[in-house]
């Protein structure tokens, strides 16, 4: 394919999902801890080939499509129709302004679409015009009659299960749909099947046993097992800081600016809880400490924001294929008082690391007057965090 081809992406995510059970639509709920409509939007929005990503939504859902999307790129969102071909019209009619040469066209009830699966997809539809990921059947396929009795069994070699992401020339599937549309044909199963009604070739390409559909609630229990024997590493580290109080009208506590009659004596901002949490997460991964990421003696980092550091911690579990299972953040001081601000600062960690505000934890204690924070010459803190990695040598 030229490089020169402008690829487009239409993210189906305006159903209902009620055979997946309860917990609202499924595209909404969470697998692995992160919602299914994140994981499969963030697989295109990381593909260096994709230039546009055009989300389908019903109008119902704004609110929750905006909170499980947040931080990836994205078009704004159009309405859905009532069924799945009307929603991929909307969303190829909302794509066209910006003119792709291929568009592909995924569910977003398949949170595990691969780079290689996003990358055959174009090559195909660049090569093709129009082709589909499918996965060989392995089970013998029976067809049956109205009553139930075997009818016959086909053959398994030539049978394929189709999978999105769908890939076509877009112009040439947008007249289709449109077609289909004008004749009143809503009877179409997936865009392949449109394809063919409208007289093209539809080619294949290798799909992946992984990139499956979840319909039933037993698919979710199936997959969050599958996400946890992957991430089997467990492991815990711990983290202390301290700072001495200084010149100043308020102390960076968690992420929060809390009012003090001293400041810190610090290079960065002198934020000693998430300093702590942050050499917790690189104790979990045996990556050093802060003060080796972060060198006191740079001068880039005088002064600066300590949220940048968690963010940077939490990038490089991440970047190992792991999350983070739990946080907690033990402050050690007189004053200021903690207790009236613990819910604003676990909800500032939940922010800046990206983990649900039910997996952190800050707690406070006084050292009884004793020591240096008992003069109350400084803070310290201590830290625990808990990360889940895959198995490796």
């Amino acid at each position: 394919m030229a490089k020169s081809q402008r690829t487009g992406v239409v993210l189906v995510a305006a159903g209902r999902g009620l055979r997946a059970g309860a917990g609202g639509p499924k595209q909404y709920r969470t697998i692995g801890g992160v919602p299914v409509i994140f994981r499969a939007m963030e697989a295109f929005s990381r593909h260096p080939e994709v230039s546009a990503i055009q989300p389908v939504v019903n109008p119902d859902d704004s609110a929750m499509f905006t909170a499980a999307v947040a931080g990836l790129k994205h078009e704004p969102p159009t309405s859905g129709g009532a069924t799945r071909q009307a929603s991929v019209l909307a969303g190829l009619e909302a794509l066209a302004k910006h003119e792709p040469d291929i568009v592909l066209i995924h569910d977003a009830a398949r949170p595990f679409v691969s780079a290689g699966v996003i990358s055959r997809a174009i090559e195909a539809a660049g090569r093709t015009g129009a082709a589909i990921p499918a996965v060989a059947v392995t089970d013998t396929i029976k067809i049956t009659g109205e009553n139930g009795d075997v009818e016959g069994t086909p053959d398994r070699t030539r049978l394929r299960i189709a999978q999105t992401p769908q890939s076509f020339r877009f112009d040439v599937i947008l007249e289709a749909h449109r077609r289909a549309a004008k004749d009143g044909r809503s009877d179409f199963t997936d865009d392949a099947a449109i394809a063919e009604w409208a007289g093209l070739t539809v080619a294949t390409f290798e799909g992946d046993v992984a990139n499956m559909k979840l319909t039933t609630p037993e698919d979710f229990v199936r997959e969050e097992a599958r996400l946890a024997s992957l991430l089997g590493d467990i492991r815990t580290g711990t983290g202390y800081d301290v700072h001495a109080f200084g010149e100043g009208d308020h102390v960076m506590i968690c992420g929060v600016r809390v009012p003090h009659s001293k400041g810190f004596l610090a290079h960065s901002d002198g934020d000693v809880g998430l300093h702590a949490l942050v050499d917790a997460i690189l104790g979990a991964l045996a990556d050093g400490d802060i003060g080796s990421h972060f060198p006191p003696s740079d001068a880039k980092w005088k002064g600066a924001s300590s949220d940048q550091f968690l963010k940077y911690a939490i990038d490089r579990v991440t970047q190992r294929g792991g999350r983070v299972a739990n946080l907690e953040v033990t402050m050690i001081c007189e004053r200021p008082k903690i207790g009236p601000l613990r819910d604003t600062m676990r909800a500032r960690i939940a922010e800046i690391s990206g983990v649900d505000i039910s997996r952190v934890a800050v707690k406070a204690t006084t050292s009884e007057r004793l020591g240096f924070t008992g003069r109350e010459e400084g803070i310290a803190a201590t830290a625990s965090a808990t990360i889940r990695l895959p198995w490796s040598i």
